[in-house]
């Protein structure tokens, strides 16, 4: 019964939350299928960026396809939480490949930080999952 009322919940974000949340989300939208795209397509640069991390050049088109689909449902309102997780899992597998290479890996971090923001912003029962209490209350 307790998970149904979390769900219940349905107290609308702040005009700003939603503005911020939406605006976040297009921009991590916009540079996922940039990269993914150039996944697809096997954009020379992101080939040969890539293979330098370790990848074999026949899998990243898999690897962009996997992305594409986990941005698309990113970006659709009723699945949203779904690619948000499934991105998070690509960018723990960035965060893995950078640590194994001794580079840093800061913006996978900080890239899915700003992915879980933007619906945290936007969607009441993450907030009701997830509440920060301000401690003026």
């Amino acid at each position: 019964m307790e998970a149904q009322t979390i769900y219940l919940n349905k107290k609308a974000p702040s005009k700003a939350a939603n503005i911020t949340g939406w605006v976040i989300t297009v921009l991590c939208v916009l540079f996922l299928l940039v990269d993914a795209i150039m996944k697809v397509i096997k954009n020379i640069y992101s080939m040969e960026g890539s293979v330098k991390l370790g990848w074999p050049a026949e899998q990243v088109q898999g690897i962009g396809i996997v992305l594409l689909i986990a941005t698309i449902l990113y970006a659709i309102p009723r699945t949203a939480v779904l690619g948000a997780i499934l991105i998070s899992a690509y960018l723990g597998g960035a965060v893995a490949i950078m640590s194994r290479i001794n580079e840093p890996y800061y913006f996978p971090v900080v890239f899915g930080i700003l992915v879980w923001v933007s619906l945290f912003l936007r969607i009441p029962a993450l907030r009701a999952l997830f509440p920060i209490q301000n401690s003026q209350s």
